[in-house]
């Protein structure tokens, strides 16, 4: 959640970030009255507990005939105490409920709009081209027998599959060519829990106007993660940090699960956008004045594994409305895909700043020694999707793939993936 100092310091900021989102700006005055009436109920309990200690100070001390009127006051002012906590306790219960649906500030630099209102930042090489009709991903993988969707969905539904043989073989060198760069630059690797906790998946952010994507165990009361995101933010939850020799970066390998709610008709053709696919992510718990950088170089990163898999792409800066409850800001990789005639994302990378921390009770010491909420920030490495950029932007004439050079020692050498 924002700093409820924001909130009371300086309003018509939260007001403009709402704004921004394209989310309801009212939030702002409902929240300010609930505060003021939270506040003045606390004030009022802490009176009256204060009087009843007091009191309670001077029956022992006072004369018969006065200790009966005493303990008459005594029983009056508990009830008026209880009364009194019972407000403070709606008060603030109804101002936390409001508060948590108000999603972080947005970076001032951030382009104002919806999903198509991006910036672009940069492109990187030009679209590839080609003298012949190109294939499609699921053609090209079907023919080096790379994917089977078929028995994918027999087995589990639509947007399910198999990824077989090469298929196989690329997402397990993507996403180990990934982590041996994460490792590389600092981060520890990590293979993360599939499933969290409510109170986890909510401190996140995902449980607000995303939740219709996520898939929920009733029975259990466990939520499928859609990123290693989740359990990489609660992994420190209630914790505080030492901060002192930089920033901690963790890698998480999972595989994720997605409802894609609302998505239906839409790239429902091969691996674009299933169900479930694995990835990489990388998270970093940093002290808030060090979050743009660190943002930096989370960016950075990705476009050296881009790089690597030697694709034409291009990065965005995300609009405000299209960045999800805990970004502060969003910078996407978008690779292009030859036989859309378009650029479609592949990493996306998101300063959080203090908004999950805050929620999941995460601190580090200050210089003085006293606990500071931290900053949190994510970033794909490498997901199942970078597979149609590598085969569509790879392929030759005749149905085989050139194999990215640095990505040959992660699939067993191999230079090139021919049709069975």
């Amino acid at each position: 959640m924002i700093d409820p100092r924001t909130l009371r310091e300086d309003p018509e900021a939260v007001r403009a970030s709402q704004r921004a989102r394209g989310e309801d700006e009212g939030v702002v005055d409902k929240l300010l009255s609930l505060d003021t009436r939270r506040r003045s109920s606390i004030a009022a309990a802490d009176k009256l507990r204060n009087e009843q200690k007091v009191l309670g100070k001077q029956i022992p001390k006072a004369p018969p005939e006065e200790k009966q009127q005493l303990l008459a006051t005594a029983k009056e002012l508990a009830a008026q105490v209880k009364a009194a906590e019972a407000e403070q306790n709606t008060a603030s219960d109804e101002f936390d409920q409001l508060f948590r649906t108000v999603a972080n500030l947005v970076h001032p630099d951030a382009p104002i709009g919806g999903e198509d209102d991006f910036a672009v930042v940069k492109h990187v090489g030009e679209p590839t081209k080609f003298d012949f009709t190109p294939r499609d991903h699921l053609e090209l993988l079907e023919g080096l027998g790379g994917v089977d969707m078929e028995r994918g969905a027999k087995v589990s539904g639509s947007r399910f599959y198999f990824l077989t043989g090469v298929g196989a073989q690329l997402q397990l060198g993507l996403l180990n060519m990934a982590v041996a760069q994460a490792v590389e630059n600092g981060f520890t690797p990590m293979i993360t829990p599939s499933l969290v906790r409510p109170e986890v998946m909510a401190g996140t952010g995902f449980l607000g106007s995303h939740s219709s994507e996520i898939y929920h165990l009733e029975e259990d009361d466990l939520y499928l993660v859609g990123t290693s995101e989740v359990p990489l933010a609660g992994f420190h939850s209630d914790e505080i940090l030492d901060l002192n020799d930089g920033s901690k970066r963790y890698a998480g390998w999972s595989s994720c699960y997605r409802r894609e709610a609302g998505s239906y008709g839409k790239d429902t053709r091969g691996i674009i956008r299933v169900h479930q696919f694995d990835k990489v992510e990388m998270f970093v718990y940093a002290k808030p004045e060090d979050a743009e950088a660190e943002h930096a170089k989370l960016l950075g990163w990705e476009e050296e594994m881009l790089a690597k898999i030697e694709v034409p792409y291009r990065v965005i800066d995300t609009a405000t409305g299209d960045l999800g409850t805990s970004a502060h800001r969003k910078f996407d990789c978008e690779a292009w895909i030859p036989t859309q005639d378009t650029y479609r994302e592949l990493t996306s990378t998101s300063n959080c700043t203090t908004f999950q921390a805050r929620r999941l009770s995460i601190r580090y010491r200050g210089e003085n020694g006293k606990p500071l909420i931290a900053a949190t920030l994510n970033g794909t490495l490498a997901t199942t999707r970078w597979i149609v950029a590598i085969v569509e932007n790879h392929q030759q004439e005749d149905g085989s793939v050139r194999v990215p050079e640095a990505l040959r020692p992660f699939v067993g050498g191999k230079e090139v993936l021919t049709p069975r």
